[in-house]
Formats: structure tokens, C-alpha cells, sequence
């Protein structure tokens, strides 16, 4: 098992490596985790070298984050386009993730197709694919263990809270198995920074995720759903061992 230093190594060059990509001048949409936060961290010492950016965040978290790093700031609501954004995931579905993983064996391995994405671990899946669907180019950073050959976490959904008991019976006819994710240090469940709900459904083994987000899409009371299919045009992929690689989609 990765130790949690291990782990936090892993994000740390992941997120540096994808820092490292942004250009003078980019607008950049900035995602919210551990993984996105090493990212923030890292553009905020290349604006502190002097890189002019303006970045667009997904969540209070970010915001913080960003805020803390000395990342210049605009509002989503007054942004239609990005030049780049970079986010974490959950889960991420490659065909190969041991070669993928590997940066000092295959330096030089790309996508064949865009990966589908597990997102929502931070319930903010749903600026997120905002922010992924403005972008011209989608980077997505994760550490090694998030890779796998098919999808299998729970994928997170954001529900209306007057539609809970409903949407919650179509996500059990669908196959699923909703859970309400509850808070940690107060009573009652989590709420979004959009005011709405989050439950947690459990589908197994995912065999087309752009199915079942067609599926979870057309389910009334949904906000957004944590699928993220056909929209990440490079996995930068960061190991303990031998730092971090940029996967891009060719």
C-alpha cells in the first residue's frame, strides 16, 4: 500500500508539472481537492516569479487556496472562455495503468481517447464541468492510485433538495445504489456551494459511462452528475517514485 507521504508526493508533481504548462497571459480554471490544490500552490510561486495570469475557481476551497497562493482571481459568472483548466478526479479509467503510471519506463505514452472521469469527491462536480466545457485545453491531475481499467466509484450526483426522494428512486432504476453523503462535523448532509444535495450512487463495474451519463442526465431533479466523458485533452499523472508525466489525448 502507497504510504500517505508517498501519496502526497504523488500530487505534489502532479500538480507542478501541470502548473508548469500554463503560458503568460492564460485565464485559468482552477479545480478543488488535494490534488488540484498542489496545482494552485504551484501556479502561485510561478505568479510570485512573475507569470500573469487571471484564474476562475470552482469552490470556496479553491478559492481559499488560491487566494492563500497569491493567484489573481475573476468570477465565473463573467467568464465564457478559458484558456486552460486543471482539475483532479477520482477515478480515472485508462487501458493500460500500470504503463500510464509508469513515467520512468514510458515517458512518452499518450491516449488513444479521452479517459472517462469519476469526479465529486469535493462536491464540486458540477462548476467543475462548467469550468472543463469552457476550457480549450481540460488537464487533469491525479496520482497513480486513482488510475483503473474500468470505472467502478461511486459516481456523485448533485440533486434539487425538494427532489431527493424521486431522483433517488429513478438512480435505484437505473441500477444504482444512492447513498446522501452526510457532513463530518455537523449534523445533516453535506450541502453544495450551490445550495443543492449530493448522494453517492454505486454502480459496480461502469461498462459505458457515456451511457450512464445520458442516463443520469435525463433524471429530473439532477443538478450534475460526477461522469465527465469525452472532455480531458491530457492526464498528468504524478508517482512518488519517479515524479510526474503529462499524458496527452492524441
Amino acid at each position: 500500500m502507497k504510504s500517505t507521504d508517498g501519496t502526497q508526493a504523488a500530487k505534489r508533481a502532479a500538480g507542478e508539472q501541470a502548473a508548469a504548462t500554463v503560458a503568460d497571459g492564460d485565464t485559468v480554471g482552477l479545480g478543488t481537492g488535494s490534488t488540484a490544490a498542489a496545482a494552485i500552490r504551484a501556479l502561485g510561486d510561478r505568479v510570485a516569479e512573475g507569470l500573469d495570469v487571471t484564474a476562475v475557481v470552482t469552490s470556496h476551497q479553491s478559492r481559499a487556496v488560491a487566494r492563500e497562493a497569491g493567484v489573481p482571481l475573476a468570477s465565473l459568472a463573467e467568464t465564457d472562455r478559458l484558456d486552460v483548466a486543471i482539475d483532479g478526479a477520482d477515478e480515472v479509467a485508462v487501458p493500460a495503468p500500470d504503463r500510464v503510471a509508469n513515467v520512468a519506463a514510458h515517458p512518452d505514452v499518450s491516449l488513444d481517447a479521452s479517459p472517462p472521469l469519476v469526479k465529486g469527491g469535493g462536491a464540486a462536480h458540477a462548476r467543475e464541468k462548467v469550468v472543463a466545457a469552457a476550457a480549450d485545453r481540460y488537464l487533469v491531475v491525479v496520482d497513480d492510485t486513482k488510475l483503473a481499467t474500468r470505472l467502478s466509484h461511486p459516481v456523485p450526483v448533485e440533486l434539487l433538495p425538494d427532489a431527493e426522494a424521486s431522483a433517488t428512486r429513478h438512480l435505484r432504476d437505473a441500477g444504482g445504489d444512492p447513498t446522501l453523503r452526510t457532513a463530518e462535523r455537523k449534523d445533516g448532509p453535506v450541502v453544495t456551494d450551490n445550495g443543492n444535495l449530493v448522494v453517492d450512487c454505486a454502480f459496480g463495474e461502469i461498462d459505458s459511462p457515456e451511457g450512464l451519463a445520458t442516463t443520469l442526465a435525463r433524471v429530473p431533479g439532477v443538478v450534475e452528475h460526477g461522469l465527465f466523458v469525452g472532455q480531458a485533452d491530457a492526464l498528468v499523472v504524478g508517482t512518488a517514485e519517479d515524479g510526474a508525466a503529462l499524458r496527452p489525448v492524441e
